[in-house]
């Protein structure tokens, strides 16, 4: 009887004790589970704001959550003793968040100086104890109000459509500069004693430039103040001669394959000459501005450039062309550059001093080569049947890049010759001229009290009339 009582008791012994430890271990599991929900980072900023804001400041902040979704932000503007709301978002806003913010100093009474743009967001996560909106990031920043500081120096005073010019000029507090010709942006490079901080930039009008069109200096600091300046040139007018071609069957059936591989045997020769004349001509149009984008920070040429020797001009800078076939209108273009023509497979010599950049076949200019001379001038040389250079050669002038050619869309042999300023095509015949360099170029400089550019002359080479011979 003694031993049927204490077998009971010990197993109610037991299942108290494994009672008691299931209680034991949810208590702790629920107390780690509370404590995991309450560790859980809340919401974090992703964007820094940069270090300067000005008199209008765009910023984005990205915030994100760890867990659930962002459900209320703030960001705020503190100086001093006072702090002030510039945005504010609640609601479901999701995990990740972008929120714009534009600040416009002198509405929210900034001042110069010290500040610091404040984020403030908590998530909808669920937590024991509920988290209150708190800072989540504070970036110091520093509010600057004043502008950079533009001073034009000299700048050409004539210019003309398809012409080029050169202006010089000082800007001080700002991080980046533009010299623009409507909507070109083009580049400007430290010229002379450093003490003097002058900058110059050499400045291309396309071809159908019209009266009106700005020529400016645009400077921007770090905090986003603008400044800007208007050059005070003189656009003259300037007229383009116009020209038809026509087009034949044996100059398609030998081109055509030749310029578009790809084409479809269903396509006429008609249709794949108008995507040779209109998309690879773009494309080509493209690789030259992309070409021109790096060019040396130093002039590389001396005096003008040189016309080759012996050489007709038979097709003039910007040229509008219609191309006819069967009697009827089926595309107009523009043609870029000079077309020279000499004796078959004749030497082409470089123009000036300067560095090859370009030596391949592109697209309707067959082989190609593009020489920079430095501060944005390039010249190209095209159709040519044989290359003799090669990208990185040094080359000075006169000296051979190959020999003409009818490669590309040509009709026979010949040198096309370009002149480019940051791949923008201009009319060679100034940078044939030494008194346009003279008057054009150099004269600002001089105005200016700045070393000119490539000061050494030489005898001017102007074109010869144009010869009735067409070999397009």
């Amino acid at each position: 009887m003694v031993s049927s009582v204490l077998v009971p008791r010990r197993s109610r012994a037991k299942v108290w004790s494994l009672i008691v430890l299931l209680v034991l271990l949810g208590v702790v599991g629920s107390v780690s589970y509370l404590g995991w929900r309450q560790s859980v980072p809340g919401v974090a900023s992703l964007t820094p704001p940069p270090r300067f804001v000005g008199q209008r400041t765009a910023l984005v902040f990205t915030l994100e959550a760890a867990r659930g979704s962002v459900a209320r932000a703030e960001i705020r503007v503190a100086q001093g003793a006072s702090s002030v709301v510039v945005a504010k978002r609640e609601g479901a806003l999701g995990r990740r968040v972008e929120i714009p913010v534009v600040l416009e100093s002198a509405t929210l009474g900034l001042r110069e100086g010290g500040a610091s743009v404040d984020v403030w967001a908590r998530d909808d996560f669920w937590r024991p104890l509920r988290r209150h909106d708190r800072p989540v990031a504070s970036y110091p920043v520093t509010v600057d109000l004043t502008p950079p500081k533009v001073e034009l120096l000299g700048a050409t005073q004539y210019v003309a459509p398809g012409g080029s010019g050169l202006v010089v000029f000082r800007v001080t507090g700002a991080s980046r500069t533009v010299v623009s010709a409507g909507k070109l942006a083009e580049p400007s490079f430290a010229w002379g004693p450093p003490e003097r901080g002058a900058r110059i930039a050499l400045i291309a009008l396309p071809w159908d430039t019209t009266r009106g069109v700005p020529l400016a200096i645009s400077a921007e600091d770090e905090a986003g103040n603008v400044a800007s300046r208007g050059i005070p040139s003189e656009l003259r007018p300037r007229r383009f001669p116009r020209d038809t071609i026509e087009i034949k069957d044996p100059f398609l059936q030998v081109k055509v394959p030749e310029l578009l591989p790809q084409r479809s045997p269903s396509q006429s020769l008609v249709d794949g000459f108008l995507v040779i004349n209109r998309d690879l001509r773009r494309q080509a149009e493209e690789t030259k501005r992309r070409i021109g984008a790096t060019t040396a920070d130093a002039p590389l040429w001396e005096g003008p450039l040189v016309q080759p020797s012996r050489t007709k001009v038979f097709a003039n800078f910007a040229e509008k062309r219609s191309y006819r076939y069967g009697g009827r209108e089926i595309d107009t273009q523009v043609h870029y550059g000079y077309d020279l023509a000499s004796t078959r497979q004749s030497p082409v010599p470089a123009a000036n001093r300067g560095v090859v950049v370009f030596a391949e076949s592109l697209t309707i200019y067959g082989n190609t080569v593009i020489v920079d001379h430095g501060l944005g001038l390039q010249t190209l040389y095209a159709h040519l049947s044989s290359i003799d250079v090669k990208v990185g050669d040094s080359v000075t002038k006169g000296q051979g890049l190959g020999r003409t050619g009818a490669t590309g869309l040509a009709m026979g042999d010949h040198l096309h010759f370009e002149v480019l300023i940051h791949g923008v095509s201009v009319t060679p015949i100034e940078w044939w001229d030494a008194k346009w360099i003279r008057d054009h170029i150099a004269k600002p400089l001089r105005e200016a009290g700045l070393p000119e550019i490539g000061a050494r002359e030489e005898p001017a080479r102007r074109a010869p009339a144009r010869s009735a011979q067409r070999r397009r």
